[in-house]
Order: C-alpha cells, then sequence, then structure tokens
C-alpha cells in the first residue's frame, strides 16, 4: 500500500480507494483486450482481469459487504443486490474462461463482462462507497483496507458460480480453493496478474 502526505498528514488509503482502483484498473484492462494483438495475449489480459475481479469480489463479500449490512440503511438489501450481480459476473467470467480467444465468441463475453463489471462498479461508486465513507470512521476503513488487501491475496483466482458467496464460506473454504486455483494456474500456465 502506498501512503501520502496530506497537510503534514500521513494518510493511508481507505477501503473505498481500494475498491475503486480495483474498479478502474480491471476495466482498463478489459478495454485493452480487443486491440491486444495476439490471442495468446487478449487470453492471458482475460484471464488476469478474471482472477482480479474474483479475488476483488471475494474480498468484498468478506469484509465490506458485513459492514455495509450493519451500518448502511438498507444494507441488507444493497448486499442482497451486490452479490446477484457478482453471480452475474461469475456466471460471464466462467463462460469467458472457457471460450478460445480466437472464437467469435470471446469478443462478445469481454463486451458483457466489461458491461456487467462497469455497471456494478458505478453502483457502488456512485451510491454505497459514499454512505460507507459517511456511516464509518476513517480507522475503520482503513483497518478494511488491509482485511481486502490481505483476502485479495489468499482468496480464489477463478471464478466458482455454484459456490455460496457468504462470508462464512470465503474465510473457512476460500483459501484452500485459492491454493487449488493458484496451483492450476501454474500447472497451465494461465496468466493471473
Amino acid at each position: 500500500m502506498t501512503e501520502s502526505t496530506v497537510a503534514g498528514a500521513t494518510s493511508e488509503p481507505d477501503v473505498v480507494d481500494v475498491l475503486t482502483n480495483d474498479h478502474h484498473e480491471v476495466l482498463d484492462l478489459i478495454r485493452q483486450i480487443s486491440g491486444a494483438g495476439s490471442n495468446e495475449r487478449r487470453r492471458d489480459m482475460a484471464d488476469t482481469a478474471i482472477s482480479e475481479v474474483v479475488r476483488h469480489a471475494i474480498a468484498e463479500e468478506m469484509y465490506v459487504y458485513p459492514a455495509m449490512k450493519e451500518h448502511l440503511p438498507d444494507g441488507a438489501d444493497e448486499v442482497e443486490h451486490d452479490i446477484a450481480e457478482h453471480k452475474e459476473l461469475e456466471t460471464v467470467m466462467k463462460s469467458l474462461e472457457r471460450v478460445d480467444s480466437s472464437d467469435p465468441q470471446f469478443d462478445g463475453l469481454v463486451r458483457e463482462f466489461e458491461q456487467k463489471l462497469s455497471h456494478h462498479a458505478s453502483d457502488e461508486e456512485t451510491d454505497q462507497f459514499p454512505k460507507l465513507r459517511a456511516s464509518l470512521p476513517r480507522d475503520v476503513l482503513v483497518d478494511l483496507a488491509h482485511k481486502v488487501e490481505t483476502a485479495k491475496k489468499a482468496a480464489p483466482t477463478r471464478p466458482h458460480p455454484a459456490a455460496p458467496n457468504s462470508p462464512a464460506f470465503h474465510k473457512l473454504v476460500g483459501p484452500g480453493v485459492g491454493l487449488v486455483d493458484r496451483l492450476r494456474d501454474k500447472l497451465s500456465g494461465r496468466s493471473t496478474g
């Protein structure tokens, strides 16, 4: 994590900074896929984007969504909506993962992936994240950023649409699934960022 000095004080990024940065980096990567040239490069970029979105979503479900449920008005409804969007993203990512980058379906799935992720990120960034910042003290938001960054390191790298999207599942089973995913990635030569 980077630190910046603001008016003489050292401040770390909070969870909103971390998650917003994730959104922008992955969306930028996805938008570059179509012009990437070789099919191998397009595949690598898609695999990296998938891996980053999976890690991001799991970290959100483990730490951010419980905070939203507890501290935001209608937090439970917003989390339910976000989890439904994660499931949609998982389904698209699984389809994209299965399609060869030379297949005509590949570009359509990349566009669908971008559209769904862009919609999800916009919901969070324009509505939920400002509410989260208004509801939680800065030190809690910074602590959540640390938890999210740590969770992303152990999280699975592949979409698992049939798996539950719950904090308990991610905390108990997720690290094992993540280990298996990273082993599969290494053995297959799959790019994951």
